[in-house]
């Protein structure tokens, strides 16, 4: 496995309220990392700890350099967040709203030069929402949104990526199309951590599989090995059953 996120010993919380405790996974380049557990398992948390957006002990590393010893926009530059929804409510241009993420490249009142019109067309198209650019943010529908989101993170420029739930509000092609986006960066050797709740999703779509319960790691490894029988049973109280069911590919005509 090449170097990616490491994580050692991470605890977070809310107030007096810890909710994860002494965390250690890894996510590699070139792979990607489903995060998984039950609703309140502390993955969120996790991922909000691991940006910095919540106080905790412990330490993350990216590419063996702490991510505390770098400056909040040295950070931004490395690892970009891709939030289970928006609260942005002003009626900005979906353009506008991916062109955000050049900020942490060139600063929040500096203007857009050439580059940076090619990243964010680059990153509308990659996220499939090129057609809506012109479009106010609010006013476009939640699956929507959340590629519109999908873009900002790739307009940042960081080759990190950490998804909270990003295919929550999707529909099957768009749960498709974002797979085959992530996948793409995987084989570009990003690092990517996809919280996802789903386990027949991330079993398709992930690489390596990381398993919370009650904030701390039950399972890390291959998904196979965490998607199985015995450490579902043990946190999710159920029973694995395998059976035939329905299957969706994207037409290969379509790229993706």
């Amino acid at each position: 496995m090449t170097p990616g996120l490491s994580v050692q010993g991470l605890s977070a919380g809310y107030a007096n309220r810890k909710v994860i405790h002494e965390i250690a996974f890894t996510a590699p380049r070139g792979q990607v990392t489903a995060l998984l557990g039950p609703n309140g398992a502390g993955k969120s948390t996790l991922l909000k700890a691991v940006l910095g957006l919540r106080p905790c002990r412990g330490e993350v590393l990216l590419d063996g350099v702490a991510l505390e010893s770098m400056t909040a926009r040295q950070r931004a530059q490395q690892v970009a967040y891709v939030p289970q929804q928006s609260l942005l409510a002003a009626r900005l241009t979906v353009r506008s709203v991916v062109g955000m993420g050049r900020f942490a490249q060139r600063g929040a009142w500096s203007s857009h030069g050439e580059k940076d019109r090619e990243t964010i067309d680059a990153a509308l198209a990659q996220a499939d929402v090129a057609h809506l650019a012109d479009r106010a943010f609010p006013e476009i529908s939640g699956g929507e949104r959340q590629r519109v989101l999908l873009a900002r993170a790739l307009a940042t420029g960081a080759r990190t990526l950490l998804l909270d739930e990003p295919t929550s509000s999707l529909d099957v092609r768009q749960v498709l199309s974002l797979h085959a986006v992530v996948r793409e960066l995987a084989e570009r050797d990003f690092c990517l951590v996809v919280v996802l709740h789903d386990l027949d999703e991330a079993r398709h779509h992930a690489d390596r599989g990381v398993l919370l319960a009650e904030g701390r790691v039950h399972s890390e490894g291959s998904i196979d090995e965490v998607v199985h029988a015995d450490p579902i049973r043990s946190v999710y109280g159920v029973e694995v059953h395998e059976r035939e069911g329905l299957a969706f590919r994207l037409p290969a005509s379509r790229g993706r």
